[in-house]
């Protein structure tokens, strides 16, 4: 007996039975071409999320070590080191590698009065980081150690480099240099070049010092003279 057939859409016989194998086999290979493009456009997908949180991270990074040195570096105040001895020091010091200098938290912080900051790139647990050391301006209490307190900037560096451009005497050219140190007064820019482990291209950062005037010094107590 012969399998009974049945006219379809069009006069085409069509078997009741259900599909043939080759017609498996095209449906088959038809939907795993679907997979493999559909599970590409979301590893795709995902690489670009991934490139892009990773820039969003890099920006952010570079918009807080920007926001650092525009707001505190930029306001340095050109004081000299209060000692118990009798010479003093310039409280700016700086080098092709660390910065020291004088500067004030804005009066909305908790944190009031003048800070000697210092910045340097630090070994740590085989990474190289960029911290800021904040101590108290002032002499305080003789045979007390002043409280000092330690923020990682930036971690992951591989080059931190410092520049200088000013004059060393009032009626001398101007002139970039690395070295800003046992000086009388405060550089006009300051040039800060930062490379990190990830290869991301930081520009460099030209920061100026807003206050360049005759050094002030300070009693025991941090007082302006």
């Amino acid at each position: 007996m012969t399998a009974y057939k049945k006219l379809g859409w069009g006069g085409a016989r069509v078997n009741p039975k259900g599909f043939t194998l080759i017609e498996v086999l095209i449906a088959l290979t038809l939907l795993s071409i679907m997979v493999v493009l559909l599970f590409t456009s979301l590893k795709i997908c995902a690489d670009s999320w991934e490139r892009g949180e990773k820039k969003i991270t890099a920006v952010n990074e570079m918009a807080v070590v920007y926001h650092f040195f525009q707001q505190h570096l930029a306001l340095t105040k050109p004081l000299m080191s209060p000692s118990l001895l009798d010479e003093k020091r310039f409280s700016f010091q700086g080098t092709a590698s660390s910065l020291q200098f004088v500067s004030a938290f804005p009066a909305s912080a908790a944190k009031p009065g003048l800070q000697l900051y210092t910045v340097e790139s630090i070994e740590e647990e085989e990474d190289t980081v960029l911290k800021v050391t904040l101590v108290p301006y002032g002499l305080g209490v003789e045979g007390e150690e002043l409280p000092k307190e330690e923020v990682t900037l930036i971690k992951n560096v591989t080059d931190f480099k410092l520049m200088y451009f000013g004059a060393d005497e009032i009626y001398t050219d101007s002139v970039w240099t690395e070295d800003w140190t046992d000086k009388r007064v405060l550089p006009s820019l300051v040039k800060i070049s930062i490379g990190l482990k990830n290869g991301i291209f930081w520009p460099d950062m030209i920061i100026a010092l807003k206050l360049n005037t005759i050094p002030e010094s300070t009693d025991q107590g941090g007082a302006f003279h």
